[in-house]
């Protein structure tokens, strides 16, 4: 049965009132794209191939944008409503004749309305209700469990006469540095790329701040000078910012942590070209 994956943390933040509180929050396993949802489709009984449903799916994607900038609402029955929403700049206009949307506005940003007829109940109660979960720390134990054992009689001599203790890259005096160099290269192999950041800096009105990462990589930001984690503001898409501020930003996929990446926005004159450099 399938089980939506969700882990416990305790609020850190000692001025909180809620300090010292558990709660809990989704993890999420996977991000599928175009290509990996038309496969799914693709498998479970659809009438059409993988490459006839991702067509569809990256031609519906495309109609939709184009029916929002004609300002309509796309409603999915069964899903959900995407709609637009105007962002407006702090302070807005001075007086109507002084209104434009291209300088009043921030940005449009594209929203989703999920659909609670009485027939699908999407709303987050409804959902809720339905859901079957597994607790993090489980679902690493039965992975655990399931991988493969070394076998029995691992107490045997060696061709080389050391005495084997159940695993041969075990860091043994007999071949130890071996052990390390391929311990090491598994290390940098697992290491998870830092995302990156992006946006104008020095500005003088606002800024724009956009993030990208390792692909299927949940990337978690903050803008108050804190450390990033996964209990931090979760990345949906750009955002402004209009005073000098600090952007710390992580990726985080299947449970591995990137680096910490940094970049400071400065409100001032003058600008650069949004580029996307680290300060460390």
């Amino acid at each position: 049965m399938s089980k939506i994956i969700y882990d416990v943390y305790q609020n850190a933040n000692e001025t909180s009132a809620a300090y010292g509180k558990f709660y809990g929050r989704i993890v999420h396993t996977e991000t599928l794209n175009t290509r990996k949802l038309a496969k799914h489709i693709a498998e479970h009984g659809s009438v059409f191939t993988q490459d006839v449903v991702e067509g569809v799916l990256t031609k519906a994607e495309a109609c939709i944008v184009e029916m929002l900038l004609e300002s309509k609402k796309v409603k999915l029955e069964g899903l959900g409503t995407f709609y637009l929403m105007a962002e407006n700049k702090k302070g807005g206009a001075p007086s109507l004749e002084k209104f434009n949307p291209k300088s009043t506005f921030n940005g449009l940003h594209i929203r989703f309305l999920p659909d609670s007829s009485s027939d699908t109940q999407l709303n987050s109660k409804d959902v809720l209700a339905k859901a079957t979960f597994m607790w993090a720390e489980d679902l690493k134990r039965e992975k655990a469990e399931a991988r493969p054992t070394t076998p029995s009689g691992g107490n045997g001599a060696t061709e080389n006469g050391s005495t084997d203790s159940g695993s041969q890259n075990s860091g043994s005096e007999q071949g130890g540095s071996g052990s390390q160099n391929s311990g090491s290269q598994q290390e940098q192999q697992n290491t998870l790329a830092k995302p990156t950041i992006s946006g104008v800096t020095p500005f003088t009105d606002s800024t724009e701040v956009t993030m990208s990462g390792p692909e299927d990589a949940e990337i978690y930001y903050t803008t108050d000078g804190s450390t990033p984690s996964a209990q931090s503001t979760l990345y949906e898409g750009g955002f402004v910012l209009s005073d000098t501020t600090t952007v710390k930003a992580i990726a985080i996929k299947d449970g591995e942590s990137s680096e910490v990446s940094t970049r400071l926005f400065s409100k001032g004159t003058g600008g650069d070209t949004g580029g996307s450099g680290d300060m460390e």
